[in-house]
């Protein structure tokens, strides 16, 4: 992979992480999708890092799967294999990865790329945002998570609308269908993904991250076991400096210099 078609820096907790191919419209290839994978394994194991940003450059935010990789004869299994080992562990690593990940959103998402930003935390997006479940328009059945994480987001009936007719969906019909959280100016995005992105990372992340875990698992657990779960984290989360910090912050009515453990 050319170290330009993956962009990774940070400031300030924040991970910023920035697909850079935008003469392709920041269609991803295998070696940009394990190097996204990768740092966001890092970003979990580094305790500096406290927000993750994830972004693209040029007027695309994502068109997906690079196809013109795909090529070439496949035995059978070999269709599952790689869908397993390629665009469902993307999804997975952003969607699990347990430091708070923020979508800054300027352009289309289709396919994969769509499922890219809806298994961020919080999505940011500019008017002129786009997101297209391209599948059914290639012949194709739904991949990259999609038939998982849609009907948590917008419910089964929308779900089964968009995947099946492939529409266009508007940045502002999005945010009024719960797919994303904000739409701000494209010349105000760079500066409102990265500014809540920056809010996170000032965040109690440890406590943020509890919260995380139960809130990905809510519609898989019964109440007894989700219950069981939220006391869990409250006796984990209780010890941590953050607690500690929040509580006393509370008591002497001043805001709380979080640290993030």
């Amino acid at each position: 992979m050319s170290d330009q078609e993956l962009l990774v820096s940070q400031t300030e907790g924040v991970l910023s992480i920035t697909l850079n191919r935008p003469g392709a419209a920041n269609a991803i290839t295998a070696d940009m999708r394990e190097g996204v994978i990768a740092a966001l394994g890092e970003a979990a194991a580094d305790h500096s890092v406290r927000a993750v940003l994830l972004g693209a450059n040029g007027r695309h935010f994502c068109s997906g799967a690079d196809v013109a990789a795909l090529g070439g004869a496949m035995h059978v299994g070999d269709g599952m294999r790689r869908i397993q080992n390629g665009a469902q562990r993307l999804i997975s690593a952003v969607f699990d990865c347990p430091k708070p990940v923020v979508a800054r959103v300027q352009g289309a998402a289709a396919g994969m790329g769509a499922h890219i930003a809806f298994a961020c935390d919080m999505v940011v997006a500019a008017p002129e945002a786009a997101f297209i479940e391209v599948f059914v328009k290639r012949g194709l059945t739904v991949d990259a998570g999609g038939a998982w994480l849609l009907p948590r987001l917008v419910g089964l009936q929308k779900a089964k609308e968009l995947i099946y007719l492939g529409d266009k969906v508007s940045a502002a019909e999005a945010k009024d269908l719960g797919l994303i959280n904000r739409v701000v100016p494209a010349e105000e995005l760079d500066a409102a993904a990265l500014a809540l992105a920056t809010r996170l990372a000032s965040g109690p992340t440890t406590a943020i991250a509890f919260a995380k875990r139960q809130l990905n698992r809510a519609f898989e657990s019964d109440r007894a076991s989700a219950l069981l779960i939220e006391a869990m984290a409250q006796e984990m989360n209780g010890g941590a400096s953050d607690s500690t910090e929040g509580v006393k912050a509370f008591i002497e009515r001043r805001e709380p210099a979080f640290k993030g453990y």
